[in-house]
């Protein structure tokens, strides 16, 4: 990387660790180095000084030689002018950095005082919090792309901000004026190490888009003619964001220390973020997430990636394949190429869903300049500076989350928290379960596939804000993810709700994985209360059947293992129970059909002349056991008449009633059912007939 005539990089900051706190992360070393990973080298001290004046000559006229005190004081002289000089620039940066935490601190301070009097005053309404929120987005904007990094971040961090601060800070746009094209290809050509015209054969005048840490221009490669997208960083960036996060760093120690009110580490926070701004910084790695992120989701045909083109690719310019497409959220020229926005939405949730929560590797800024709809109806990604990972057992705590808001489990939903690294083990779990049963009792009057995201996303950011709640990183940029989708998909249909979206996804996973933790969370989402819910069954394998990668051949096919295992007692129980309900059902339904089927001459005779059938049930015990049995031939339909329907995800079962054990469990279910039509006819037996005249 060429070396910039920037002063302040050349000058090392550090700041005492902040004590410990809560829920804190891993930190990066507090200096200006540490947090660039290209910081550019500081400038040569050994400079060649001029010596003040040759020693006087000899009385003869000889020239006399340097003599070791002559030498001596000149290295001393040397040495002086090295300090002064070394002097001056350590001036020159403390100059830059008091100036510009001037301007920093007098922005942020006259804001923060300002919030300060509306509590004070009690002017804390939400049109009031509105107004604050719009004033924050101005200063961070004005204050530069370090700020506005930073306000994109906090839109995601319901833990820090109230609901107005969140959706304001939402709206930031990172874009900013454009740097001379002379300085961006000068770069290009110092980077590459070739003159512009022997790289490309042609290349914009001026860039196409601009951002704040960059710009790109397209160009036409010479050597293959292909279109490629040329990005150059902006000149300085390195020097000005690690400034800017060398005095938000400070400003973090000082609210840790002093602010009792934020209860999350602020330090480990900006150390957090600013690791990740330096990451986008580095074009290299940039270009390595962009090719792992084609190689685990650009196997779908709907999934479009750009190839990056490593010969002409340094930590300061990234060319990649150049991609012809729309920004999602300009419907209108998408629909007139036949293309439907809710179509591209749908892809993007599925393939968001895909990176968080079965590879968890994810795109971490989909705004709608990074996804675009191409003429041919791919969904192309773009811009990998910023990726995140979602730890392994977050991913399927997650999915387990759903199932227990399903179940309005607020309790276990509350213990979920734990398991993603929201809470500290030490934490008591109690006080919030109130708070989640307030919001979700009212939000799921409808069914969970109703709700609309951004509802549940604000209730809970409620909740995550008023107790001690720690959101990873990780999380925060998932529901920046899923938030901005549905933001989208809004524009084509304000009824779109991202999580019914979502639905085909969860439910082929709880219905195929084996992950122990899905496989008992399936578990507890259809054996509720200890009754089989054939109906939540039935709605897994109609959503199910809507994912593309459906195999009924895999549905049940864990909790199937479970019931065979050793561990599985439990829940063989509740499949014995379950197994004489439906038995008795299909069999009294099928006695029920044939009475209704049979000619009407012949009704008087099966019934003894009761008009009321031969069937001695209560109308309500007839309809609970018709629909059992319908609703469990419509399970066996739905599995029939799958495309990838196998007869053998029936082997399990055969194959355990060939073992010892599984005699026992097919000896209870034949034992249970004996029992209980035997019980049914001794009813019908012993029931008095209704008296002559009644109906």
């Amino acid at each position: 990387m060429a070396a910039t005539t920037s002063t302040t990089a050349a000058v090392s900051f550090s700041l005492p660790s902040p004590p410990h706190r809560r829920g804190a992360r891993r930190r990066l070393t507090p200096s200006l180095h540490a947090a660039s990973t290209a910081a550019p080298p500081s400038p040569d001290l050994s400079i060649q000084l001029s010596p003040r004046a040759s020693p006087p000559a000899s009385t003869n006229g000889a020239a006399t030689a340097l003599g070791p005190p002559v030498a001596a004081s000149f290295a001393r002289d040397r040495a002086e002018d090295l300090q002064a000089e070394a002097r001056a620039m350590a001036r020159a940066a403390g100059a830059t950095v008091a100036l510009r935490a001037a301007e920093v601190l007098s922005e942020l301070a006259s804001f923060g005082l300002k919030v300060l009097l509306d509590e004070r005053r009690g002017e804390s309404s939400s049109e009031r919090r509105r107004a604050r929120a719009v004033e924050l987005r101005t200063i961070l904007t004005r204050l530069g792309p370090t700020f506005v990094k930073i306000g994109q971040g906090l839109s995601t961090r319901p833990d820090l901000c109230p609901a107005e601060y969140l959706e304001e800070l939402a709206e930031l746009q990172d874009s900013l004026p454009t740097f001379p094209d002379e300085e961006a290809f000068a770069c290009i050509e110092r980077e590459l190490g070739f003159a512009l015209d022997s790289i490309y054969s042609t290349i914009s005048p001026s860039p196409i888009a601009a951002a704040s840490l960059g710009q790109v221009y397209k160009a036409r490669l010479k050597y293959s003619g292909k279109l490629v997208a040329v990005k150059v960083q902006r000149p300085g960036i390195e020097d000005a964001i690690g400034l800017d996060f060398y005095l938000l760093r400070g400003l973090g120690f000082l609210i840790n220390k002093y602010v009792d009110i934020v209860t999350s580490d602020v330090v480990a926070l900006m150390d957090e973020f600013a690791r990740r701004v330096f990451q986008e910084l580095n074009y290299v790695q940039e270009g390595q997430n962009a090719r792992r992120f084609k190689k685990l989701y650009a196997d779908k045909q709907d999934i479009l990636v750009p190839d990056i083109f490593w010969d002409y690719t340094s930590a300061k310019v990234l060319t990649m394949e150049w991609i012809e497409g729309v920004k999602l959220n300009q419907q209108a020229v998408i629909e007139s190429q036949g293309l439907k926005v809710l179509d591209l939405v749908n892809i993007g949730i599925q393939c968001s869903l895909r990176q968080l929560l079965e590879y968890g590797y994810f795109h971490a800024d989909p705004h709608p300049g990074n996804i675009l709809a191409t003429p041919e109806g791919k969904l192309a990604f773009l811009d990998f500076g910023m990726m995140s990972e979602t730890p392994e057992d977050a991913r399927v705590a997650i999915i387990g989350h759903v199932v227990h808001l399903v179940n309005r489990d607020y309790e276990a939903m509350a213990r979920d928290y734990y398991a993603l690294d929201f809470l500290e083990p030490d934490v008591d779990v109690s006080p919030i379960v109130p708070a989640l049963k307030n919001f979700f009792d009212d939000a799921l009057n409808a069914t969970v596939s109703e709700l609309n995201f951004k509802t549940i996303v604000d209730g809970l950011g409620a909740v995550l804000y008023q107790y001690p709640f720690n959101v990873p990183a990780y999380y925060a940029l998932i529901l920046r993810s899923l938030t901005v989708l549905e933001g989208l998909a809004l524009y084509a249909d304000p009824d779109f709700k991202v999580l019914a979206a979502s639905y085909p996804y969860f439910a082929k996973r709880l219905l195929t994985d084996p992950n122990p933790y899905l496989r008992d969370a399936l578990i507890e989402l259809l054996f509720k209360d200890g009754r089989f819910r054939w109906n939540r069954l039935e709605n897994l394998l109609v959503q199910g059947r809507q994912d593309r990668e459906f195999a009924a051949k895999d549905a049940l096919q864990p909790v199937l293992k479970l019931l065979l295992g050793p561990d599985g007692e439990e829940l063989r129980v509740l499949v014995v129970k379950e197994a004489v309900r439906v038995t008795e059902a299909i069999t009294i339904g099928t006695l029920i059909d044939s009475y209704n089927a049979a000619p009407a001459f012949l009704k008087p005779l099966i019934s003894s002349g009761n008009r009321a059938g031969p069937f001695k049930f209560s109308e309500a015990e007839q309809e609970q056991m018709m629909e059992l049995r319908d609703q469990v031939f419509r399970v066996w339909g739905l599995l029939r008449s799958s495309n990838n329907f196998d007869p053998s995800v029936l082997q399990p079962i055969v194959q355990v009633l060939q073992e010892p054990e599984a005699r026992v469990l097919g000896s209870r279910v034949a034992g249970g059912v004996t029992q209980r039509l035997a019980a049914r006819l001794l009813q019908q037996l012993l029931r008095t007939p209704p008296a002559p005249g009644s109906s």
